[in-house]
Formats: C-alpha cells, sequence, structure tokens
C-alpha cells in the first residue's frame, strides 16, 4: 500500500500536547481576569490609588492602611505582575515542547512582547497621571491604544493555547476570499474596540442620567452639543461603529458556513456573540452604563475578538476535519 509523502508528514505538521494547551488556556483565561480587573480600576476611579508611582504603590512596595482605592489598584498590580512568571513559563515550556518553526513558539513569544507592552502602557498612564479624573486628549488616545494591545494580547495567548492544544498545520489558504472578508471583521472589531474605550471613558468621567428617565432627544442633544466635553460628544460614534460591525459579521458568518462544513460551529458561535454584544450594549446605553454591565460588555467583546481570531486561522488552515489532540500526548 502506497502513501503519499504528504500524508506522512501529516504527524509533524499537526503535533500538539494535551497539557500544554491546558495549562495556555489557563493563562487566557487568567489574563482575561486581569483585563477585567483593570477595566474597574478605571470605572471605580482607582487609577491613581498609587499616587504616580510605579513600580511602587506610593513610594511603598506594600502599602500599608491603604485606602479603598489603593488596594483595588495594588490588587491589579499583584496580578498584573503574576502574569509575567506565567508568560515566561509559557514561552520556556513552547521552546522545550515544540520543534523549531512550530506556531506555539512564536505565538508564546508574541504573547510575552505583548505583555511587555501592556505593562509599558500601564507604567505609562501612571507616570503621566493619565488616569482618575483627567479628561486630556492624550488619555484618551492612550486608552484606545491600550485596549488594542490588550486584544493583540488576548490574540497571542489564544493562538498558543489553540495550537499547543490542536496542532499546528502547513498553512494551506493563506489569501482566500473568506480569509480576507474575516479579517475585515477582525480590523472592524479593533476600530470598534477603540472606539469603545473612548465611550467607557467617557461614561467614567462624565456619568449620565438613565436613558428612559433622560429621554432621546436630550440624550442626542448632550452628546452633540459643541459646549460639551469632546468624550462627551465622541460617545455617539461607538454604538454607530459597534452596529455596523455587528451587521457585516452577522452577514459574513451564514455565508461562511455555507463554504466549509466544518465552520458552522464557530460562525454560529461569532454570530451569537455579536447578538448578545448589541442588544448589552442597548442595555448598557439605556442604564446609562453600570459598573457590572460595563465590565460584562467588555467580557463579551473579548470572547468575540478570541472567537473571530480563532474562525479566521481555521479558515487559513483549509483543513475540513482537524485532528483533536492527535499527537505527542503528555
Amino acid at each position: 500500500m502506497n502513501i503519499e509523502p504528504s500524508k506522512m508528514a501529516a504527524p509533524d505538521r499537526w503535533e500538539s500536547s494535551k497539557k500544554f494547551g491546558y495549562y495556555a488556556w489557563f493563562i487566557v483565561g487568567y489574563l482575561a481576569l486581569v483585563i477585567l480587573w483593570g477595566a474597574w480600576v478605571r470605572i471605580s476611579g482607582s487609577g491613581a490609588g498609587c499616587g504616580a508611582h510605579w513600580p511602587t504603590c506610593n513610594g511603598e512596595i506594600i502599602p500599608v492602611n491603604p485606602a479603598w482605592e489603593t488596594v483595588i489598584e495594588f490588587i491589579h498590580r499583584v496580578t498584573s505582575g503574576l502574569s509575567l512568571p506565567l508568560v515566561i513559563g509559557l514561552v520556556i515550556t513552547a521552546y522545550r515542547r515544540f520543534p523549531k518553526g512550530h506556531g506555539v513558539r512564536w505565538a508564546s513569544v508574541g504573547t510575552l512582547v505583548f505583555l511587555l507592552s501592556e505593562a509599558a502602557l500601564g507604567a505609562g498612564l501612571v507616570k503621566f497621571e493619565l488616569v482618575a479624573e483627567n479628561t486630556s486628549i492624550a488619555r484618551a488616545v492612550t486608552a484606545s491604544f491600550h485596549l488594542v494591545n490588550t486584544f493583540i494580547l488576548s490574540a497571542f495567548a489564544s493562538l498558543c493555547a489553540w495550537w499547543g492544544s490542536y496542532g499546528f498545520p502547513n498553512f494551506r489558504s493563506k489569501r482566500s476570499q473568506p480569509s480576507v472578508l474575516v479579517g475585515i471583521g477582525l480590523f472592524a472589531l479593533l476600530i470598534t474596540a477603540m472606539s469603545g474605550a473612548i465611550t467607557a471613558l467617557g461614561d467614567t468621567l462624565f456619568p449620565t442620567q438613565v436613558f428612559i428617565e433622560q429621554g432621546l432627544l436630550p440624550h442626542l442633544q448632550e452628546n452633540l452639543d459643541s459646549s460639551t466635553h469632546f468624550l462627551v460628544q465622541l460617545r455617539i460614534f461607538h454604538p454607530i461603529i459597534a452596529i455596523l460591525s455587528g451587521v457585516y459579521l452577522l452577514g459574513l458568518m451564514p455565508w461562511l458556513s455555507d463554504q466549509r462544513s466544518d465552520l458552522k460551529r464557530p460562525c454560529l458561535q461569532v454570530s451569537a456573540l455579536v447578538i448578545c454584544q448589541i442588544l448589552l450594549g442597548l442595555i448598557n446605553i439605556v442604564l446609562a452604563a453600570p459598573a457590572w454591565i460595563q465590565i460584562a460588555h467588555l467580557l463579551l467583546a473579548l470572547g468575540l475578538w478570541i472567537s473571530t481570531i480563532l474562525l479566521w486561522i481555521q479558515v487559513l488552515e483549509g483543513r475540513q476535519n482537524r485532528p483533536r489532540f492527535p499527537h505527542q500526548q503528555s
């Protein structure tokens, strides 16, 4: 019986490690918790809880008799700091368990690089006092890029977990029409995230009344009045961008699932998350952005981003029947 050389090479192509996959997915979840707590730091106005000091907190390694804002900020710093040894361990394990050229290696390095840039951005916010009641353009710009960095960090961590769990293939379709269309959707999500960061900052610094109490017309007049702060004026753009991005993805998913039957489940997942995000966003507007909805909104945004990234990777792989933990179980 003759076996094609490409089929003989398949085990190397799909090399994976079950234990490594569990560890990597744990890091994805841990990073998500750190990100959500960082949002709580902003919402609670605790960004200046440690003053303009970094990496110390008000000049102390461990604050003594801290205020509540200091406790919130200090917890964020500790949990963020613990991310570094976890990710360094991820990189070391990736290089020990996977061969040269394996995607897990460069995905783990990407996770480390963007974790360090995340820390640098956080330190910059503190050192330049772009926290608490600061309403400058610099803070708005930094907040938007900070969230983009966060999304890219979560993307690399998720790719590391995905390829570590299910193997890294020889990509068969690098610039197909489906991959380009999903790539456009990813870009739209990044723009949505940037506008969302600015809107969330505006909601924190310039809280509004409950929508049903204020009414539609006064709410729009407040947002569009040239005398109001620019963060208030920009609030109207995020819902528009989010709806346009959501409609694009909702239109793309049925077409994409028709192209390949194996993509039906991830396409359905993306569609469900889009619908939930739009509904939660509307509730957020109606209830004047309460803290718990802002946290849930960010969590769903992360889930949607990661799901779309993994969908894009599956489109690029171009393989209908990908194995599950196929080789080198350890």
